[in-house]
């Protein structure tokens, strides 16, 4: 027994499929917000000695400013000197005041991420003892309150733009040639570059106070300015407005030269501007690629083209569905969208859908990175809103897609529009001779019989236009415009009032054209049905839009759990009373006395700065003294290390090195080289839980 699967079944799986990919994909982004994963001091712990210096550790690079790091004192004073420098890797340090007295103490720290996003915090540490504070360790409300939700509006602005003028332009390029000459989708494309321009500016005037201050009133300092400019995101949003001037003229060309050509003339040209288009269209989806998410993180080199791919899917589909649903709603009864317009856009829109999976599936592997994240962390809870609304948006579109295979069966031209469209035909030619009849009154009124002739031809007029049409409201002012009176007031433009009856007259006429273009395109009850099916689609696409910028302000669930981790391991650390490790190991170099022990002392063997010592012994138990020691640090499981360490040769047979910086808690492997001659050395190693 064989199963036929019919089309519309395999479009459903594929739309399914899309489904799974668009919403793992979440804002069409991947990678992490930094997350603070070691500190020396670790957060709560009590130190016998004073440090001199205090060292974090994030789960990638960050910038930092004179104000990155602050370490405050039981009353709340600073006693950190200098500025935030970065010591290896993803550790930066400041130092501090010599001489500590006991008492807890505040370490706070806000920093940019190498995504763009800031993230701050606080912890305490004491010396000596505990003691009260008057310093909140409360998360600093960084990105947040009114320059934060004015910066999120922003960017949700600007990627309405982008979807909007992109999927515009594309949507009359690629389905719709004759569309270039719709004032309704013109002011359309033409508000996404406005929208997408305006927004540009507005984040760049709101970046320096989002990620310093969040104070309204530092958005015009300039200082602030200058130092946005100088920093990734803000290179990333002057290069937007570059790009955006040749958008303008993409635009001028489209909506001039291009609308006023023939239509053979449009066939040459259209291949021109498409790739043109093109061109500018992923140079400002790369702009968002290069200084966010998909520039850091795994694999930055895939990620970036990944993203843009992804940008530009979204923005023909969503965006050419915006242009459609304009097309259906305000292009002019005589210029409607054709049947086969909509089925160009249905394809194209089908093909974007298949791109989001391709894209979505690697996007959200490097997002989520397990299926607990879903519900364990705030990104996956959120992301599972969006499917639901993206369900519902996939539900609608198939439906759409229902209506645009009716219309394809039957034709071009609705049946029900055809005797409407002859009525209003009828009822135009018995409004001239109305006209013509009160005009013939008007220049004969001296002589009866001529007075009796026009208003017969004006009754019989009107009794025909009456016959002719099929809406009342419209007979009305067809019969008050030739009225004997109107006419007779008429011929006299220099009468009082005519000015002002004139333009009532002018408003009618505009209100009957109107009425007469919404009859036009509701007698076809295919494209009604589409117009509304499309109507509910681009509601559910505002508010699916609003969750994705929602997404790329939120901490991905890969980083989240790994945060989480890190500080739980160190917190068991920093309570651990014997937290020193101790690893013995045999080596051989094979060589003519090259037999030994080494022993390594790792203290406190966690997260955050440690302290470590080597001996090395030959079997008899004393002391060994070999011309090299190295060790090497390596996390397997997050392909971190190997990390070299050197350490000094403190007497004979011992070696040490303190300052070593242990990045995240993890099953590591310790390896240490030894060379007991010019050309005879070995390498041993042991894994060990640090953290």
């Amino acid at each position: 027994m064989t199963t036929t699967i019919t089309p519309r079944v395999r479009n459903l799986v594929l739309l399914l499929l899309a489904v799974t990919g668009m919403l793992f994909a979440g804002a069409g982004t991947a990678s992490a917000h930094a997350a603070l994963t070691g500190s020396d001091p670790t957060s709560g712990v009590v130190v016998d000695k004073a440090p001199t210096q205090i060292s974090l550790t994030f789960s990638e690079k960050v910038s930092t400013n004179n104000d990155s790091l602050r370490v405050l004192d039981p009353k709340g004073k600073r006693v950190d000197v200098g500025k935030p420098s970065n010591i290896s890797g993803t550790t930066y340090a400041i130092q501090v005041r010599s001489g500590l007295s006991d008492g807890t103490y505040t370490v706070a720290w806000q920093v940019v991420s190498a995504d763009s996003h800031p993230v701050a915090g606080a912890f305490t540490f004491s010396v000596g003892a505990p003691s009260k504070t008057i310093v909140s360790v409360s998360d600093q409300d960084v990105g947040g309150g009114l320059v934060g939700g004015l910066y999120g509006f922003g960017r949700y602005m600007s990627y309405a733009g982008f979807i909007v003028m992109v999927g515009g332009a594309a949507f009359i390029l690629a389905c719709w040639q004759r569309g270039a000459g719709v004032r309704a989708l013109q002011r359309l494309v033409v508000s996404g570059w406005v929208a997408l321009t305006a927004a540009t500016l507005w984040l760049l005037l709101l970046r320096g106070s989002y990620t310093t201050t969040g104070k309204l009133g530092d958005i015009f300092d300039l200082n602030l300015v200058g130092q946005v400019l100088q920093t990734k995101t803000g290179a990333a949003l002057v290069s937007r407005l570059l790009l955006l001037a040749a958008a303008a003229l993409f635009i001028a060309v489209l909506f001039g030269a291009y609308d006023k050509r023939e239509e053979e003339e449009k066939r040459d040209l259209t291949f021109g501007l498409a790739i043109g288009g093109g061109v500018v269209a992923a140079g400002l989806a790369a702009s968002w690629a290069l200084a966010e998410h998909a520039s850091t993180g795994l694999q930055p080199g895939i990620a970036m083209p990944v993203d843009v791919v992804h940008l530009l899917a979204v923005a023909t589909w969503l965006g050419g569905l915006s242009a459609l649903l304009v097309s259906l709603y305000r292009a002019p009864a005589d210029n409607q969208v054709g049947r086969t317009a909509v089925q160009n856009f249905s394809r194209i829109a089908f093909g974007s859908v298949l791109a989001l999976v391709a894209t979505g599936i690697y996007q959200s592997w490097r997002q989520l990175g397990s299926w607990s994240a879903f519900t364990d962390t705030g990104y996956g809870q959120l992301l599972l809103v969006k499917i639901g609304l993206v369900a519902l948006l996939v539900g609608i579109a198939s439906i759409s897609r229902r209506w645009t295979a009716r219309l394809a069966d039957t034709g071009e031209t609705a049946t029900a529009a055809e005797p409407a469209e002859s009525a209003v035909e009828e009822r135009a030619q018995e409004k001239e001779k109305a006209h013509a009849s009160a005009s013939s009154k008007t220049a004969d009124s001296s002589t009866p019989s001529a007075e009796v002739s026009a208003s017969s031809a004006t009754t019989t007029s009107e009794a025909g236009a009456s016959s002719a049409t099929a809406s009342a409201e419209d007979d009305s002012d067809v019969a008050a415009t030739s009225s004997p009176s109107a006419s007779s007031k008429g011929g006299d433009s220099e009468a009082p009032g005519g000015s002002k009856r004139a333009a009532q007259l002018a408003r009618q006429q505009a209100a009957v054209d109107s009425t007469r273009q919404k009859r036009l395109r509701d007698a076809d009850p295919i494209r009604f049905g589409l117009r509304r099916s499309v109507l509910a689609e681009a509601a559910v696409a505002v508010v699916v839009l609003a969750v994705t910028t929602a997404l790329t302000t939120t901490e991905p669930g890969r980083t989240e759990e790994d945060a989480k981790a890190a500080k739980a391991s160190s917190s068991s650390a920093s309570s651990s009373s014997a937290g020193a490790l101790t690893l013995d190991m045999s080596f051989d170099t094979g060589g003519t006395d090259g037999k030994g022990v080494i022993r390594l002392d790792l203290d406190p063997a966690r997260v955050g700065g440690n302290e470590m010592h080597v001996y090395v012994q030959r079997p008899n138990g004393r002391a060994f003294d070999v011309p090299e020691v190295k060790v090497a640090f390596t996390l397997a499981a997050k392909k971190i290390g190997p990390l070299p360490v050197t350490p000094d040769h403190i007497t004979t047979g011992h070696w040490a090195a303190t300052g070593i910086q242990i990045p995240m808690a993890g099953d590591w492997k310790i390896s240490v080289t030894v060379r007991t001659s010019d050309i005879d050395q070995t390498t041993v190693d042991k894994n060990a839980q640090i953290g």
